[in-house]
């Protein structure tokens, strides 16, 4: 049994996982940096040290800083949340070296799925269905050329060393290819270190439907079902939901056995989850695998009753999963919207600032995850979420009157969210039935919103 864990990351996922862990009789301890020096999550832990100046290079990233304080702060275990160093193969590499467990799977897994055009092919290999395309980093744009015109335009130019967005062109055309593949290489060199890119086939208007997977080191992988996270922008998740209103009970299985043997292919260990472009015949694909817990994971606790976060400790620690597949029963459906401190009818541009008021929903129903309270400051350095809202009802069409609800009770003053663009959002039709994929934000939704 771990006796204290120290939570490499900030903001609501930090507060979250401290709750967790306080749950569990473990003490915890708290990283912050200069900026964060006042910051919400220091308050539900045991201990608290600095870890260097505002920039995340400098802090949150900075791997011998932390290391420094999970040694003399005398920890079992790291958990890394998501974002920063959660990813990081060398890093849960020099926690091993120290001594220290990583609440989360070994290098190796990290790296293999790190490494997108690697993850294709084993993905491949284990049966599991992949979008047609290269499948190694491209060496040239002959060789794009080549798969571009065997697959069919339109096609995806995609960063091999990473995700969430970055690195990504889309090419209707022939001759727009090569100016893809540079402006796409330059931001994945920047984004993830590395400048290989590949190509896959661009489906329009899909489903992103993710399985999440829990696996511990007595052979046993469950499947905790699927979240559908096809409201976005830009690639960028805002709202996801549990079950999906698309899947029905065959694929939804099909979905989940898929995502069992891509983490069997990788001798995968903790949480994680596997996601799926979905075309509207109901064919799916395997994009990536995260090898961390998800922003959205709380939407999957609310409909089967499972604490993902303790699972991941208790994985770590050597224990064997809480349940087993037929244990695990959906009940009801759960909707979580992303609380960014951004502008959305300006561009969803960052809204930094003093947090003068913050009034967070409650009542039956609802959770919040919140990273910060009234008097607290969004600084311009991290990432804009301040909270997240989940709301679960016995059926959907219940699940979308609370979130309606709770919407309404959300306010605050001193900054621009994204609350404003949620209440309108809840009440179109197209979202009220379920009809929508991950261009639907955009082309359809957002044209039409009166400014």
């Amino acid at each position: 049994m771990y006796k204290k864990i120290l939570v490499a990351n900030r903001g609501e996922i930090a507060v979250r996982i401290l709750r967790a862990c306080r749950d569990m009789g473990i003490r915890t301890v708290a990283v912050y940096s200069e900026a964060d020096k006042d910051a919400y999550h220091l308050d539900f832990a045991d201990e608290a040290y600095p870890i260097g100046p505002a920039p995340a290079s400098e802090s949150y990233l900075n791997v011998s800083a932390l290391i420094d304080v999970a040694s003399r702060a005398q920890v079992d275990a790291i958990h890394p949340g998501y974002g920063f160093l959660s990813e990081n193969a060398y890093f849960a590499a020099v926690c091993r070296t120290w001594g220290i467990d990583f609440i989360g799977p070994d290098p190796s897994a990290i790296q293999r799925m790190g490494d997108k055009a690697q993850a294709r092919r084993l993905v491949k290999e284990a049966g599991v269905p992949v979008m047609p395309g290269s499948d190694d980093a491209l060496e040239d744009l002959h060789q794009a050329r080549e798969v571009a015109e065997r697959i069919g335009y339109p096609v995806l130019v995609k960063a091999a060393g990473g995700g969430g967005g970055r690195g990504i062109r889309v090419v209707e055309r022939p001759q727009d290819l090569e100016q893809a593949l540079e402006s796409a290489a330059r931001e994945a060199a920047n984004a993830f270190g590395t400048p290989e890119v590949y190509v896959e086939k661009y489906i329009p208007n899909p489903r992103h439907v993710e399985i999440q997977i829990l696996a511990d080191s007595h052979g046993r992988t469950i499947s905790l079902y699927e979240r559908d996270s096809s409201i976005q922008r830009r690639r960028q998740k805002l709202i996801e939901e549990s079950p999906s209103p698309f899947l029905d009970e065959d694929l939804r299985w099909a979905m989940s056995q898929a995502a069992i043997r891509v983490a069997q292919a990788v001798r995968y260990k903790n949480a994680g989850t596997v996601e799926f472009l979905v075309d509207q015949d109901g064919s799916f694909y395997f994009i990536e695998m995260n090898t961390r817990l998800q922003v959205e994971h709380p939407v999957t606790e609310a409909i089967l009753g499972v604490d993902i976060v303790q699972e991941q400790i208790r994985i770590a620690m050597g224990q064997a999963l809480s349940w087993r597949q037929e244990d695990l029963k959906p009940r009801g459906s759960a909707i979580e919207f992303r609380i960014n401190a951004e502008d959305p009818f300006r561009g969803f541009i960052p809204s930094p600032g003093k947090v003068e008021f913050i009034r967070w929903p409650m009542g039956p129903g609802v959770r919040v995850d919140e990273g910060v309270v009234s008097g607290h400051v969004i600084h311009p350095y991290y990432d804009s979420l301040m909270g997240k809202l989940i709301v679960w009802g016995a059926d959907r069409e219940e699940a979308l009157r609370r979130a309606e609800r709770a919407l309404a009770e959300l306010e605050v003053e001193g900054i621009r969210t994204t609350v404003p663009l949620y209440r309108e959002l809840v009440r179109h039709p197209d979202f009220q039935r379920g009809t929508y994929h991950t261009r639907w934000l955009e082309e359809v939704f957002m044209a039409h919103l009166p400014r």
